[in-house]
């Protein structure tokens, strides 16, 4: 039975993918809203595909929303979230005094879970939690957690990512951008406890043993477009994940949304939080802008299908069929792409890649080549292009076109070419053999008279 499973599960894994209908992404719209941010990226979670972006690729500090690669590598370390037990080393908060970082209030000799510290961190944005952690999994060292922290982004496909800390305090070295940022963040929405703790807004925090066990310490969120009283930034379908901010990086934000059945992920970086005297700017625009494309898209995107398996998307001339020259063609799964509602499916184009023939025979299902689906000047899937019937083979058609090539063949010129100047050659040689013969007899004809 175990040899066989296997195969078994293979067979069930041709058999879902052969049925489940494609996902295409997005364009890339333009929309008609400024956003101030230097930087930022909207992505369909439904998906996965990108429907906003500005400036992708462009490096910028990510302050506190490092916190969210903090929070993947100590998931991925740490077997027992809510069991596993730390005693706080006041060594290790030390290490922020002067820094003017955010705290959670932790203390040391405080024992906590590893759960609870990482409340302390995304919730309130906790920079003492996030080393308390560093230092854990790190086993003392926040230098090797950090190592860990670069190799999951390189892991995950970020290639202009570099992390020097688990917090995001300055550093100019420390930097991501919004792409590498938005595949971070999307990752670690598929973690235990993530959405949960980073959409709180508070958290009760208390410490399980030292000097202040049972106390319960508030905490609250930084993320004011969860805070229903904050009638400036508030917007009801928002869901975590995390602010960010210094005065190198300007307000950062990574944030979720969701509504009549699609979701988002929002990464905004480098909105404005100095003026130009090195005053600090209150308005929050990466909230604002944030919540500009939240409402563009789920406004003004929907899900459309671009591309159905019942459709014929063409036909392919066909060899060796009876009464039969062409072979219809359709998609092998039906394609569906985020397109802006007021977009019609007959402005997405169908760009086929097959060749010039097949021949039969051919079976229903076969793939024989590929289309590409695109829209605005920009791809958004590409799917396999199958035979729409199946179509036996005429054995003499075949046996005709196989006895015809190679009659026509050039090889099989050469050789008849060859045969014929032999041929030519001999009856030459021939000729003036038979001459030389006749001639012979002549002479002794001649001697003998």
């Amino acid at each position: 039975m175990k040899k066989r499973f296997p195969a078994l599960l293979a067979a069930l894994v041709v058999f879902v993918s052969a049925f489940t209908p494609c996902r295409a992404r997005a364009a890339v719209f333009h929309i008609n809203r400024t956003i101030t941010s230097s930087a930022a990226e909207l992505v369909n979670l439904d998906t996965g595909a990108v429907v906003y972006e500005k400036n992708p690729n462009e490096k910028h500090e990510p302050a506190s929303t490092t916190k969210i690669m903090t929070y993947i590598v100590v998931a991925e370390h740490v077997k027992d979230l809510q069991g596993t037990r730390v005693t706080i080393k006041q060594s290790v908060l030390d290490q922020l005094l002067g820094t003017g970082s955010s705290m959670s209030g932790i203390e040391g000799g405080d024992v906590a879970t590893i759960y609870q510290l990482l409340n302390c961190m995304m919730v309130p944005s906790g920079n003492d939690a996030a080393l308390v952690l560093a230092d854990y999994v790190g086993g003392g060292n926040v230098g090797k957690f950090v190592e860990m922290m670069n190799a999951k982004a390189k892991e995950l496909g970020c290639a202009n990512t570099h992390f020097t800390n688990p917090h995001g305090l300055h550093d100019a070295n420390h930097y991501t951008t919004a792409a590498d940022l938005a595949k971070i963040s999307h990752y670690a929405m598929s973690l235990p406890f993530f959405m949960d703790i980073c959409s709180q807004t508070g958290y009760d925090y208390k410490p399980l043993g030292g000097p202040r066990a049972g106390k319960s310490i508030p905490l609250y969120t930084t993320n004011l477009m969860m805070l229903s009283n904050d009638a400036d930034y508030y917007y009801k379908y928002a869901k975590g994940i995390k602010t960010g901010h210094t005065d190198e990086s300007g307000y950062c934000l990574v944030s979720s949304a969701s509504a009549d059945g699609y979701s988002y992920l929002s990464v905004v970086l480098g909105a404005p939080s100095v003026d130009q005297n090195g005053n600090e700017i209150d308005t929050h625009q990466e909230m604002l802008d944030t919540a500009s494309l939240f409402r563009w898209a789920l406004t003004s995107l929907k899900l459309k299908e671009v591309v159905s398996a019942n459709d014929t998307l063409g036909e392919i001339d066909l060899k060796y069929a009876w009464n039969k020259d062409k072979l219809q063609l359709r998609a092998e799964k039906s394609c569906s792409a985020i397109l802006p509602e007021d977009v019609s499916t007959s402005s997405v184009i169908v760009t086929k890649n097959v060749p010039k023939s097949i021949e039969a025979p051919v079976r229903k299902g076969q793939v024989v080549g590929t289309a590409t689906v695109s829209y605005a000047n920009e791809k958004l899937a590409t799917v396999n292009l199958v035979a729409a019937e199946s179509v036996e083979r005429s054995e003499l058609l075949h046996t005709t076109d196989t006895v015809k090539s190679v009659l026509t063949s050039k090889w099989f010129l050469i050789i008849v070419a060859v045969i014929i100047l032999l041929v030519i050659v001999y009856i030459i040689l021939a000729i003036i053999y038979n001459r030389k013969r006749r001639n012979l007899r002549r002479v002794k004809r001649y001697r003998k008279m």
